[in-house]
């Protein structure tokens, strides 16, 4: 298992960006670990944001932030990043990051065994 904390959320006005973080701690985190971004609104079930590959060869963002959010890994700080820029108000959620062990990206809920504890992200109008 690995152990993860996000980081970085917070209240921005609409147009800003913000970055997240996500250490992990435990296995070792660049081992074939898939980590990914998901979010949960109030009354919403968790929705999948993005992904990133073990060794960051590949990423795969959800529609409704592609071109805004990037994701990105520091494997020798056993860091995931999320940069959010021009942030919508429907973009206010509670933000999670995860892990899949396996070299294929993963983009299904279901697919993550590890999971921090989430961030608040609010964006104002």
């Amino acid at each position: 298992q690995v152990q993860l904390v996000e980081s970085g959320g917070g209240l921005v006005q609409a147009g800003g960006s913000l970055r997240l973080s996500c250490a992990a701690s435990g296995r070792t985190f660049n081992v074939y670990y898939t980590m990914g971004w998901f979010r949960q609104a109030p009354g919403k079930e968790r929705e999948f944001v993005t992904a990133i590959t073990w060794n960051g060869g590949s990423t795969y963002g959800a529609d409704s932030v592609k071109g805004r959010f990037t994701i990105s890994r520091d494997n020798a700080k056993n860091t995931v990043y999320l940069q959010m820029n021009s942030l919508k108000p429907e973009d206010t959620a509670v933000y999670y990051c995860a892990a899949a062990r396996g070299l294929n990206l993963r983009t299904t809920a279901a697919d993550f065994g590890s999971w921090g504890q989430g961030t608040q992200v609010t964006v104002s109008s």
